[in-house]
């Protein structure tokens, strides 16, 4: 009896989607809310790249002179100075700005680098994990890798949730916990000497307290979510283009595709790097203008 090998699987277009869009996590996910379960992948690069941003910007200072500045010390000098000038332009509290101002600083740099993870080449690391992972005895069609966090929302929403933390936290320290509560209960709509209709107004002024809140910290994160995720399924789209040529039976009858794979990928990568910029300046913008908000008395 004669046999025949098996021959290899070739993924189908929508199985070489949901393979990429699979986090490496620490046991599988079986709710929808799961608190037990981590994105090891996001929380990874999350951190590798947090401590790359920090020694950059130790090395920077560390090296800055007086003198005539290098690139580099130009290129951070100038960051900094633009940071600053809208910290000064949004929080007018000097002595809070000997922190937000840093903090602006680090979520731009920091929320940059991970967004510049997606001009990597989208199978590079995956496909490096892949052999580690077969190495290790694994079946490499189960080494998952998703290696830009800030297409994780996970990742978008804990950055958004630690900026609503720091304007409460500001909210206290600034008006005091008694002033901060007085603005919860009549701020926007006012007051009344009416004891029935101070009640009333106190309570939709907490309602939209609460609703103004939830608002600015879902819409912070989702943005930055919704971008990177659109830019990473974009590239993914665009490497499909460059699979269907390389496993064509006719290849140089699918030239053109080739071709467009390529200008579509340079393209993309191209104005996906305004993009990354503009995110990280967005999150970084909004962080100032809520921190600005919370020193604000209504």
């Amino acid at each position: 009896m004669s046999t025949q090998a098996a021959e290899p699987h070739v993924q189908t277009s929508s199985e070489y989607i949901v393979h990429h869009l699979t986090h490496w996590q620490n046991k599988p996910q079986t709710e929808i809310v799961d608190f037990t379960v981590f994105n090891i992948d996001s929380l990874f690069f999350s951190i590798l790249l947090g401590v790359l941003g920090c020694f950059f910007l130790w090395k920077a200072a560390r090296k800055a002179t007086s003198g005539v500045p290098g690139r580099f010390q130009a290129a951070v000098e100038i960051l900094m100075e633009m940071v600053d000038s809208q910290a000064k332009s949004i929080v007018h509290n000097a002595h809070s700005r000997k922190m937000v101002a840093p903090l602006a600083l680090t979520v731009f740099v920091w929320i940059f680098l991970l967004n510049a993870m997606d001009l990597l080449p989208l199978d590079f690391l995956p496909w490096i994990w892949g052999m580690v992972y077969e190495a290790m005895g694994h079946d490499p069609h189960h080494a998952y890798l998703r290696v830009v966090p800030s297409a994780d929302l996970s990742v978008t929403m804990g950055l958004s949730v630690s900026v609503l933390f720091i304007c409460l936290f500001y909210n206290i320290k600034i008006k005091g916990m008694g002033g901060w509560a007085h603005e919860l209960v009549t701020a926007p709509f006012g007051t009344s000497k009416n004891p029935i209709v101070a009640v009333i107004l106190g309570v939709v002024n907490i309602a939209e307290q609460l609703i103004s809140f939830t608002a600015k910290t879902v819409s912070h994160g989702m943005r930055l979510f919704g971008n990177m995720y659109a830019g990473e399924l974009i590239f993914m789209l665009i490497a499909l283009m460059g699979g269907s040529w390389a496993f064509s039976e006719d290849p140089s009858g699918s030239i053109m595709l080739m071709l467009l794979h390529v200008a579509a990928g340079w393209f993309w990568a191209a104005f996906h790097l305004i993009i990354i910029l503009l995110q990280a300046f967005v999150f970084m913008m909004l962080t100032l203008v809520y921190i600005g908000q919370s020193h604000d008395a209504h």
